[in-house]
This record gives C-alpha cells, structure tokens and sequence, in this order.
C-alpha cells in the first residue's frame, strides 16, 4: 500500500527537522579550582561573583612535598559554608615524593575529612593530584585501591591525570580504581613551548575519551606564568608567588579567544565520556597573572569576546587625571601609546608603567612595562594640568 503525503505535513516535518539540527549543543558543566593556600578577605566577592557561572568548587586542602612534608591550605570555613556549592577537596601528593606511604597518607586524608566536617563543610569528593611518571602507574593504582578502601564508601574519589599516561597499558587499570578523573592539558609539557595547544588538548580529549570508561573533566587554564632563565639554562616558572631573582621575565598567559573556540568545539563534537570543563584558576582581584572573572564567566558562557579601550578623564579646576578605561568582556593589554590633543598645559606627568612626551598641543603617554587592563577595569595613566584637553582627540595605538 502507498501513502501520500500532503505538502503541508511534508513542510512541518522539514521544518521541525531545521529546528532540531539548529538546537545548541548541550552545555559542559563548568567548574573552578580555588588554588590559594591562604585565604583573604577577597575571596568572598570572587566566590559570590562566580556562582552563576561555574556549579562546582575544588579547593586545594592538602599538600605533601619530600622535604617540607604536610602543609594545610589555610581555607574560609564559613565562607566555603555559605556558599553552598558542592565542595572537592584536592589533596596535592608532590610527583618528586619517592613513595606513597598508604597508611600515613589515608590517615591525613582522612583527618582532613574528619576536621573539615567538623567545621560544618560537607564534602562532595576527594580529588587526588599526583604526577606519577608512567614507570609508577601500577603503584599508584594499589595505593588508589588501599584510600578509596579506607574513605566513607559514599565520598567519589577523583585523580588529576596526565596526557603521558594516555602512552601506558596501565592507565585502564588506574582508571578503574577512581570514580572520575581530570585531565590536565596545560602546563605539561616544556614551558619554553607555551602554556597551552589548544589542538593538542582536543586530542588528548578524545584519546581519553576512547580509553576512560568514566566520566571525566578537562582542567583548562585562566591564567599566565613568567619565565626566568636559570643560570643552568632552564627556565624558572614564577606564577602566584614572584621569585626574587633578577634577569627578563617573558610573560606567557592562556589566550581567552583560543579557550573559547576550544570549548565551542568541544561541545560541538563532545569526546566521549567528556563530563565538563574545571578551569585553573579562581580569580582575585590581586591576581595578576589570572584572567579577570568577567573574562573568565563570558569565556565559560560561549559569550562572544570583545574588549574595549578607552581614554576617560576626571577634571577639578583645570586639573585633569586621566586613565583607560575597558569596557568590554575581554581582558587587554595596556597600549603601546596613547596620545591626547591639548593646549596650554602648565604641568603633566605619567604614572608609572607609561612615560609622558610633551609637545605644545599634544600630551604623548608611552608604555614602559606590559601589563592588562581586566574587562571592566580603569587605570589611571596621568595628570595634565591644561586649559583645554580635547576629549574627541584622544587617540589610544594598540
């Protein structure tokens, strides 16, 4: 038997398929690690500004180094408690520690545990971060088995994984004795090559996905390093904390628009098993090497990404303060120059960071030092003293 379809089916059939292949990809969970070992009064308006954006709080809790031993992140309790956000303790075993004493480690764990609920915290997991070289994978994988044995049977157990496990036979079985994992794609590999291929992290990704049979999470960047050359020749990497040591730094920050289409991709054509994106670092507002958190929720909300510099000016009886103002979602760089119409100046100076040349009509402010202006920021850059400064005359060189 033959059936015939009516144009008026056959349009609303077409046009429901348009519909359903213009749908947006689903959106990746998003996450953030909190990496601060003390904690100040500032994390309280970046931990509130993000709750929008970002489901889920892995906060550095523990440490252990060969030499120093154990150390405790200095957390906010009742500000962690407030905000409600289910909470991933990460607990950092240095890659240089010789071996994982199972006890001794499981023990601190589990105090750790123990003290943080004590303080009114509940747990949502355990996040191991070890750099265990592929000769030692088996070894890790038994102390795996001997914590997650030891913690509460409820609490999920997570490890932050390297792209060179993906070269081992033993990555399955390491795999299976965790509930999730997190792969790590920036900052491994030699720093001299740059913080991050966004390429090689999409590979990485899917060979993952093709191994794990669990979810995991992609760890991604928000941030920028410097190097410092060492007097052997390899490069000293200065992030949070500024090394005191002399020598050209060269700054090197993940790129927010490679990030972007990265994760635009990412959904488009999601790697198997891939859970979401937990990205490094919570900002604060005295980060200066991490992306500001505006930068950070558009990149992790698919918003389109544009910045935008701009001269403002404040004036009281004739004396002008002058600063850059950006007004858009993207963090910039400081320009190389900017450059004001004026007349009849008594006095101008630069603030540092820029240098001033002064003509009759024109006041020319030059960039000394790099730095970024974050999105929704201002910096003031100078002060003029002049009877007239043309404001539709200001000119800012990139």
């Amino acid at each position: 038997m033959r059936f015939i379809v009516g144009l008026p089916v056959l349009l609303a059939s077409l046009l429901w398929l348009s519909a359903c292949e213009q749908q947006e990809a689903p959106r990746l969970d998003q996450q953030l690690y909190v990496w601060q070992r003390q904690w100040t009064p500032v994390h309280e308006p970046a931990l509130r500004d993000s709750r929008a954006d970002f489901s889920t709080l892995r906060v550095l809790a523990l440490q252990a180094f060969p030499q120093a031993g154990w150390s405790r992140a200095r957390i906010d309790s009742p500000l962690l408690k407030s905000d409600g956000r289910p909470l991933i303790a990460v607990i950092r075993l240095d890659g240089q520690l010789k071996t994982l004493d199972q006890d001794q480690v499981s023990g601190q764990i589990l105090q750790l545990i123990a003290d943080w609920q004590g303080q009114g915290l509940t747990l949502a997991g355990v996040e191991i971060d070890h750099d265990a070289g592929n000769a030692r994978l088996p070894d890790y994988a038994a102390f795996l088995t001997h914590l997650r044995s030891a913690l509460p049977a409820t609490l999920p157990m997570s490890i932050t994984a390297l792209p060179a496990w993906l070269d081992s036979p033993q990555l399955p079985a390491l795999l299976a004795t965790v509930d999730s994992s997190v792969l790590q794609v920036h900052a491994v590999s030699d720093p001299r090559r740059g913080l991050f291929d966004p390429q090689q992290a999409q590979r990485w990704a899917k060979a993952w996905g093709r191994i794990s049979e669990k979810p995991f999470y992609l760890a991604l960047p928000a941030y920028g390093v410097a190097l410092l050359p060492d007097a052997g020749g390899a490069p000293l990497v200065e992030s949070e904390v500024t090394l005191e040591r002399g020598g050209q730094r060269r700054e090197l920050l993940a790129d927010p628009q490679q990030l972007s289409r990265l994760a635009q991709e990412l959904r488009a054509d999601r790697p198997a098993h891939l859970a979401g994106l937990i990205w490094f670092r919570l900002p604060l507002a005295n980060d200066r090497r991490a992306w500001s958190l505006t930068t950070l929720r558009a990149v992790a909300r698919g918003d389109a990404l544009s910045g935008q510099l701009t001269v403002a000016f404040s004036e009281h009886e004739g004396l002008h303060d002058i600063r850059l103002e950006n007004s858009g979602n993207l963090d910039q760089p400081w320009p190389a120059r900017v450059t004001l119409k004026a007349r009849s100046c008594d006095g101008a100076d630069a603030l540092a960071g820029y240098s001033l040349q002064q003509s009759p009509d024109l006041l020319t402010f030059t960039r000394l030092r790099d730095g970024r202006l974050p999105a929704g920021g201002q910096r003031a850059i100078g002060w003029a003293r002049c009877a007239n400064i043309d404001q539709g005359g200001s000119h800012v060189d990139p």
